[in-house]
């Protein structure tokens, strides 16, 4: 984001001691003490809102709007965007470049240095009010800001309207939230009547046409397929890696190449669709012509996006989705992006609650009768919880290395137990069952040569272990059939070992040794 060489840098106590006064009049926030070095983030908003002259708390609304002020170290949303204020840099919106030239910083401070984010993300803001003629008695003005924020969204019409009326919203709902590293950052609720000229005629009106309750804002032609060439059998669960306006603007976009046919809001619940249930979106890959996309706004590192309102709302388009078209109601038809074959992607990650999502779509929560035959199985590290979190304790538990009560919360008596095991296989002790942890526990146990025509226990948990390691299901089903056998050659041609599709000790003891 926009700053200035040296801004990433302590501000100097003098600086900020002179700047407390004008802050907290001007914004009606208290502004901290310059003593304060644990409260990083709201000096960075209080030293961008004075050197710019935009509202603190304006700024503070625009940051968390597109990124709940989490800058995910520097790692880029789904259109391109870095830190809490979401600078962008893609074909078509280019504001973290236009931040370097105003604050003279460098990308790679932007993208990484919060207090640098934060400066850039204001002299954008001022830099579009100037253009649009906002004088200081305007700047004044919160309410006269909403162009500003609208043109800030990167887009135009409908999306950008989206975008600054939750901006809007956060203003007139008041904002108190704890950013990674433990620091508060609040905004005072107030009345606000935006000044939306020449923005009001962009407000979303159209309904969705398959599913009423939806907005509907139409992606770029380019980026959907008309039409389908498969009938349609799974619904697939998306996160956006972005904001919900965002990420409707960057399926507007002709240069991303993606969609989805519906994207869910985090706050409240609104849905918008942006491709038609007929047609194909490109959202799957390889599976796009026989399901339907569901993004839901936020990141898959971050919980907080996943709210009780979206849950109900998605869960609600879901079980739509599912009566209309005769899907099933279970975790085989309602699938997350990582569950598709041939995908990389991780979404909707391991703080999705699939057993909760399932219950409100109504159907089969997809915890297995054995508690352990999943179709795919999620990383997980301390305060995850769910029946995963059970499996893993259960099976640590029987490898000798107790996690406490089986009760599918990841504490830590499970973190020591995690550990301790990585240890004894001479894995990276990180604490997190991932697919090498996961791959290794769940083929524990004996290990008889077996291929196809096989059947029992000990290929349920080689099935097991291969959807862990493969990361694409493989049915549980104790049968070891041409499938499972498929399965197993890809895994020994990845691993180099013999391709032959029988399971004898050099596989067992890859599997077992979590390769």
């Amino acid at each position: 984001m926009p700053r200035r060489d040296g801004l990433h840098t302590r501000v100097r106590t003098s600086v900020l001691a002179a700047l407390t006064a004008t802050v907290l009049a001007a914004t009606g926030t208290p502004a901290l003490a310059a003593s304060e070095d644990d409260h990083p983030m709201n000096r960075a908003f209080a030293r961008a809102a004075e050197e710019f002259g935009v509202p603190r708390d304006l700024l503070t609304a625009v940051g968390y709007g597109q990124t709940h002020l989490d800058g995910h170290a520097g790692r880029p949303s789904q259109d391109g965007g870095y830190g809490v204020m979401h600078l962008v840099s893609n074909p078509v919106d280019r504001t973290l470049e236009r931040a370097a030239s105003l604050t003279g910083a460098s990308p790679a401070e932007l993208r990484t240095d919060t207090a640098a984010n934060v400066l850039g993300g204001a002299a954008v803001l001022r830099a579009y009010a100037d253009t649009l003629g906002l004088d200081a008695r305007d700047r004044d003005d919160i309410d006269a800001w909403y162009p500003v924020v609208a043109r800030y969204a990167g887009t135009d019409g409908p999306a950008a309207a989206l975008y600054a009326d939750a901006v809007y919203d956060v203003l007139a709902d008041g904002l108190d939230t704890v950013v990674p590293g433990g620091e508060r950052i609040s905004v005072t609720g107030r009345p606000v009547t935006p000044r939306k000229d020449p923005w009001a005629s962009a407000d979303v009106r159209t309904q969705s046409p398959d599913y009423p309750s939806a907005l509907w804002v139409p992606a770029h032609e380019k980026n959907y397929a008309a039409g389908r060439t498969a009938a349609i059998g799974k619904v697939v669960i998306h996160v956006t890696q972005g904001s919900y306006a965002g990420s409707i603007n960057w399926f507007r976009d002709p240069a991303s190449g993606v969609s989805a046919h519906y994207v869910v809001r985090s706050s409240d619940g609104e849905i918008t669709q942006t491709v038609r249930d007929s047609d194909t979106a490109y959202h799957a890959r390889s599976a796009n012509s026989s399901t339907l996309g569901v993004e839901h706004e936020g990141f898959i590192d971050d919980p907080s996006w996943f709210t009780d309102s979206m849950y109900r709302s998605s869960a609600a388009l879901t079980r739509h989705l599912c009566e209309r078209y005769g899907i099933p109601k279970d975790r085989a038809h309602i699938v997350g992006h990582n569950e598709v074959p041939g995908n990389d992607h991780t979404d909707p990650g391991p703080n999705w609650d699939w057993a909760r999502y399932m219950e409100l779509v109504g159907g089969d929560s997809g915890t297995p009768a054995d508690g352990l035959s999943f179709t795919s199985y999620a990383a997980l590290r301390s305060g995850s919880t769910g029946p995963q979190v059970a499996a893993a304790q259960r099976l640590l538990g029987e490898q000798g290395h107790p996690a406490g009560a089986v009760d599918g919360a990841f504490g830590p008596a499970t973190l020591e137990a995690v550990r301790a095991y990585q240890t004894a296989l001479g894995l990276d002790a990180d604490g997190v069952v991932g697919a090498m942890t996961w791959t290794a526990l769940l083929s524990a146990g004996e290990t008889p040569t077996m291929g196809q025509g096989a059947s029992g226990d000990a290929v349920k948990r080689l099935q097991r272990a291969l959807t862990a390691a493969l990361g694409s299901p493989v049915g549980v089903d104790g049968s070891f059939g041409p499938a499972t056998a498929t399965a197993v050659r890809a895994y020994q041609t990845s691993r180099a070992l013999a391709a032959d599709g029988v399971v004898g000790p050099a596989t067992w003891a890859a599997l077992q040794t979590g390769r």
